[in-house]
């Protein structure tokens, strides 16, 4: 079993869903989250003061996925999230070492 961690711009998470309902990849966790990578934020002026901007607001995706259907999850998360645009987001998958459904006590 995997986990896949993506962050992506919060505007794409409607077509990172359609792409992996597309695939019968139905369970996630969505989680908003600031951060800073590639992208290094935006300077604005607010009253009068110019302030730089450098955690920008982002999605955490969280997708526990059995091993054999780990790529075309990436693969739906990657065309849902790519504009072409810095800031577009990165994917990690982490091993998980146990995994286990509360209601039945089944292990994943």
């Amino acid at each position: 079993m995997k986990l896949i961690i993506a962050y992506v711009r919060p505007e794409a998470l409607q077509n990172i869903k359609c792409k992996l309902f597309a695939r019968d990849i139905f369970s996630m966790s969505i989680t908003n989250v600031l951060g800073a990578g590639q992208q290094k934020g935006y300077t604005e002026v607010y009253r009068g003061i110019q302030t730089e901007v450098n955690l920008l607001k982002k999605l955490r995706i969280e997708i526990g996925i059995n091993e054999s259907r780990v790529d075309e999850a990436i693969e739906a998360i990657c065309e849902g999230a790519r504009s072409g645009n810095a800031g577009d987001g990165v994917v990690f998958v982490v091993d998980v070492a146990k995994g286990l459904r509360i209601r039945t006590g089944e292990a994943l």
